[in-house]
């Protein structure tokens, strides 16, 4: 697929970042079995993570602004261009050894998403998207699912952990959609979930308790894959809350009515 500059640009910067994860990720097994465990050395691949990505992206845009996770909010003299970034989606997974995180690279422009990156550097999948030009996974174009019917889809979400506040509204909501779905999957990587979403792979999506970083990348990737996002009470801003629904034209309402009705008092 042709990209644009600014694209190829986000590109490299994930596959650069990448390439030292994936070099991280390997030692992890053998951290495994010591007695320290690998906490402190993923929290360093976190960090290494983040330093590649922002030293690539200012070098290309001395200017513009960068939010990420472990960095927070620094500041450009160009306000009205902003990277939004997480350098390593799926820090548990990574923790124990499963391969499923990635690096999420979205680009705000005038307070709008406009591009977005999602790179799995262990299994080599690649979900980039441009507003207005597509999305594609590994450079073939991608489309949400066509199921119609909650009871023939597959589901992912994301339930809060330990020390997390949610957990009575999950449940709730998780009971809610048990029986009428074909399937509920956790695969424990916001970024993943949405990019699968847009690869047809799931049928729809909702968490709660998100930050920009996480799904600034996967909102534009699922839009040009044809699908609806929304915050969990319909809005489009999904920046400005903490939870996210996600599907095709047919699927996306209907979720939204079930967690409604989950929420409503009984």
């Amino acid at each position: 697929m042709p990209r644009t500059a600014i694209l190829n640009v986000m590109v490299n910067a994930a596959l650069k970042a990448g390439r030292g994860l994936a070099r991280d990720f390997g030692e992890v097994e053998n951290l495994q079995v010591s007695l320290k465990g690998p906490g402190n050395f993923v929290t360093a691949a976190d960090h290494r993570a983040d330093e590649t990505l922002i030293a690539e992206l200012r070098k290309a845009r001395p200017n513009w602004s960068i939010l990420t996770e472990e960095s927070g909010e620094l500041p450009g003299t160009d306000r009205n261009h902003r990277f939004i970034v997480d350098p390593l989606d799926g820090t548990t997974n990574f923790l124990h050894g499963i391969p499923l995180f990635a690096i999420s690279l979205g680009l705000e422009r005038d307070g709008q998403l406009v591009a977005g990156v999602i790179y799995n550097p262990v299994l080599n999948e690649l979900y980039v998207a441009e507003r207005g030009s597509g999305a594609f996974y590994n450079d073939r174009r991608m489309r949400v699912s066509v199921r119609r019917d909650l009871a023939d889809a597959v589901i992912a979400t994301g339930m809060p952990s330990i020390g997390r506040a949610g957990h009575d509204v999950f449940l709730a909501e998780l009971r809610g959609l048990t029986d009428k779905t074909a399937g509920i999957r956790r695969c424990g990587s916001a970024a993943l979930d949405l990019a699968w979403l847009a690869a047809g792979r799931y049928d729809g999506y909702w968490q709660r308790g998100l930050s920009p970083w996480d799904v600034a990348a996967g909102v534009v990737i699922v839009r040009e894959a044809g699908g609806m996002v929304t915050d969990a009470g319909g809005g489009g801003d999904v920046l400005a809350g903490d939870s996210i629904v996600a599907g095709n034209d047919r699927i996306h309402p209907a979720l939204l009515a079930s967690l409604t009705a989950a929420g409503r008092p009984r």
